[in-house]
């Protein structure tokens, strides 16, 4: 599938590993595999995400974050996406007076491979208010009430795959794994996710807005135009698609089209040139 969407034009491939190393070494896990034979014949940026965090060996042994990261790249891929880790270390941040510990996944794997290689998931959804005084946290002014007729909203984060809320905002979130190094930004939206509705272009804009690292948009995307309409309304740096490739309901190709007919500029397959 990746070679596929490779030949297709695509700029990057993202893996996501959901099981991350459940009931089998680490050294074992079959995404090794999986990345050592895809950049055989892949030659676009390979991403890894999925268990990117200390974490306990199936005998024991304590596997530091950077040791997990390693076995990822040395098995070919070029960055490394850490999710539900980064929300907890963005919490410790401000508790500690946004002091970095230099401890974090994000810190020591920048440290050792730089910031272009270390990505963080973000996974918020809309939380409605009457009025930004009904919370602490960072609001929006929303062209798209809810069925209460609310028209702010904050945008909480959640971890373990959007099945669990913390007490903290994407603006506060995206900042502090900014200060600890993170590189970039896969920015996901709850609300969006599978919906084939266009992506969360207010959310976009937000984040864009508070942090100067590259935001790739994510969630939403249904058809083409919806590419064309996040690069036109909002200044994100990149756009991924999952769904509507991955039914067969467009190729990669099909979007790149699309968007040379709206007048952008899109890297050609290599074939092509």
């Amino acid at each position: 599938m990746a070679k596929k969407y490779y030949e297709q034009g695509a700029d990057e491939v993202t893996f996501l590993n959901i099981t991350s190393f459940r009931n089998c070494p680490i050294a074992d896990t079959p995404m090794l595999e999986i990345l050592r034979r895809t950049s055989e014949t892949v030659f676009v940026p390979l991403t890894i995400g999925g268990g990117i965090k200390d974490t306990v060996d199936t005998d024991g042994t304590r596997v530091p974050a950077l040791d997990v990261a390693t076995m990822y790249f040395k098995s070919g891929a070029d960055k490394v996406s850490v999710g539900s880790d980064s929300v907890f270390a963005a919490e410790d941040y401000y508790h500690a007076g946004k002091k970095l510990s230099g401890q974090t996944a994000i810190e020591t794997i920048s440290k050792a491979y730089g910031k272009q290689a270390v990505v963080v998931s973000v996974d918020p959804k809309r939380v409605y208010v009457n009025k930004p005084e009904d919370t602490h946290h960072h609001t929006i002014k929303t062209q798209f009430p809810n069925s209460n007729g609310q028209t702010f909203c904050w945008y909480q984060c959640t971890v373990k795959g959007g099945r669990e809320t913390r007490d903290i905002d994407v603006r506060q979130l995206v900042q502090a794994v900014e200060a600890m190094g993170a590189g970039e930004i896969l920015l996901n939206c709850i609300d969006k996710d599978g919906s084939n509705s266009g992506f969360d272009l207010e959310l976009i804009k937000d984040v864009k807005a508070s942090i100067k690292i590259p935001v790739i948009a994510s969630s939403g995307a249904g058809v083409p135009a919806h590419f064309s309409e996040v690069f036109k309304k909002t200044t994100t740096d990149a756009a991924l698609g999952a769904g509507m490739f991955h039914r067969g309901e467009f190729t990669v190709t099909q979007v790149k089209d699309h968007l040379r007919t709206e007048g952008f500029l899109v890297r050609q397959f290599e074939v092509e040139i």
